[in-house]
């Protein structure tokens, strides 16, 4: 694996730098009892004022790429920088946020794009309107216009990344109500806000330019919740719709898509059993490619999401979780059959993205499971396994993007194991985390026309975020 020592240096610097002001910050063995200042309050902690900065670094490297026509190995050091102020006045917040997000080290050769880099974005711009119980004795209604981030619902398809260096965001408006009984309504019409630049040779320079949107992509829907007889479980429902048309610079695959779905879930709680159920169909038209002369395609797609834990409020409260997904894959008979994901995020359940990230939800079976432990407040520990399958051979892998012309290699992806940790060595304040996970290859990514054949690969990272 590739290591470039500048890079590491930086990343274990902050960490040093960190863990130095653990030790001022807390003797020994005891928790510290005067917490250090949080930014709010080391301006006065004025009346109604949120403010935060955090700042993550993180070093990647990844050796036996999958995707192919890319280096067989490469890595980067990923800065992200967030400054996030809302001022509530009562009935009316306004807030902002500006996401610095950029790479260091990456070539030509690698996988970076606007998934790791969007330097100086404005990620939130927004009025916020508390109604309170304007729809009902005892509910809380609430409307935001301008741009802002979401996550709603399981965040399968709708999120505000995570683990990823860049972040989805929208321009638009949004709705909640919630009920006194618990249950929910989210509405919203949005135009999903582009990153740029988007040409690679810009992307590896950090290049600063204006984030856009248009009416040419629009992004809408709802989202409801009720809560069931069930202890802590509740019933979701969704529709969402995506709509997207040429525009004179960029030519696309003009996708129609609509997207109903259902969710039963009871969130993990320890001594208790807990599940999660989630499925969606996905219909409309698309493209063929992006040619304006392209044939127009039928939608037919769906994916499965089955989730079946158990938490130990004992010792280090361990929680294992056995998991079932699938996602249709493209099976080249008329209609288009590759679901698409939208802007939801896939770190929690399918292992790390950025330069890795090999299974999300398209043209996967994958059965595995997950074990998390926290042996102290300040400690995570986990490690997940998968085996994965193509759904169809007509299409690509999941996300690797690879495919396979002869349609003989069979549908088994690999066995993909990761393993992370992480401590906060100032609660709250500073997180140092480390991962890493291999994909150990089956027929379809060993022997497909598009592989690469570098072996299976393996891919690693250390990170740090400091809060203010």
């Amino acid at each position: 694996m590739i290591v470039p020592d500048v890079r590491v240096h930086r990343a274990l610097a902050l960490c040093a730098l960190c863990g130095g002001l653990a030790g001022v910050a807390a003797p020994s063995g005891a928790a510290r009892a005067d917490p250090l200042p949080t930014l709010r309050e080391a301006l006065g902690d004025p009346d109604g004022l949120t403010i935060g900065v955090s700042i993550r670094t993180r070093y990647e490297a990844i050796e036996n790429q999958f995707r192919p026509g890319l280096a067989q190995s490469s890595d980067a050091l990923l800065l992200q920088t967030s400054l996030h102020v809302e001022q509530d006045t009562g009935p009316v917040r306004i807030g902002g946020e500006i996401l610095d997000s950029r790479a260091y080290g990456g070539d030509t050769g690698s996988s970076l794009s606007t998934s790791e880099v969007d330097a100086l974005a404005i990620t939130q711009a927004y009025l916020g309107f508390d109604l309170g119980q304007a729809l009902g004795k005892g509910s809380a209604t609430t409307f935001q216009a301008g741009r802002f981030t979401m996550d709603i619902g399981s965040r399968r398809l709708v999120a505000r990344n995570r683990f990823r260096n860049t972040v989805n965001t929208f321009s638009g408006f949004r709705a909640d109500w919630k009920a006194a009984g618990g249950q929910s309504v989210t509405a919203f019409y949005t135009l999903p806000v582009e990153r740029l630049p988007d040409d690679q040779e810009d992307i590896l320079d950090n290049h600063v330019q204006m984030d856009s949107q248009s009416f040419a992509l629009t992004f809408w829907g709802t989202h409801a919740t009720t809560p069931l007889p069930i202890s802590g479980a509740r019933l979701e429902a969704y529709f969402y719709a995506l709509d997207e048309e040429d525009r004179p610079d960029t030519a696309t695959r003009n996708r129609h898509l609509r997207t109903p779905g259902v969710r039963l879930v009871r969130l993990p709680r320890p001594g208790l059993i807990d599940f999660d159920v989630e499925g969606a169909y996905q219909f409309g038209n698309i493209r063929a490619s992006t040619a304006a002369t392209a044939q127009q395609l039928d939608v037919s797609a769906y994916f499965v999401h089955a989730e079946l834990g158990y938490g130990s409020a004992a010792g280090w409260k361990p929680r294992l979780a056995v998991q079932l997904d699938v996602a249709s894959g493209n099976k080249g008979d008329g209609s288009y059959n590759r679901f698409d994901t939208l802007y939801g995020a896939r770190r929690f359940e399918f292992g790390p993205s950025s330069l890795f990230g090999a299974l999300g939800r398209s043209n996967i079976r994958s059965a595995g499971g997950m074990l998390e432990a926290k042996p102290d407040a300040r400690t995570v520990l986990a490690t997940g396994y998968r085996a994965a399958w193509a759904d169809s051979t007509q299409d690509s892998f999941s996300t690797t993007r690879v495919s396979d012309s002869s349609g003989e290699v069979g549908h088994f992806a690999g066995h993909q194991i990761e393993v992370r940790a992480s401590y906060w060595l100032i609660p709250k304040v500073c997180q140092v985390e480390a991962g890493g996970a291999v994909l150990f290859q089956g027929d379809f990514l060993k022997n497909a026309s598009s592989a690469n054949g570098y072996g299976d690969p393996r891919f690693a990272y250390f990170s740090t975020i400091v809060n203010f």
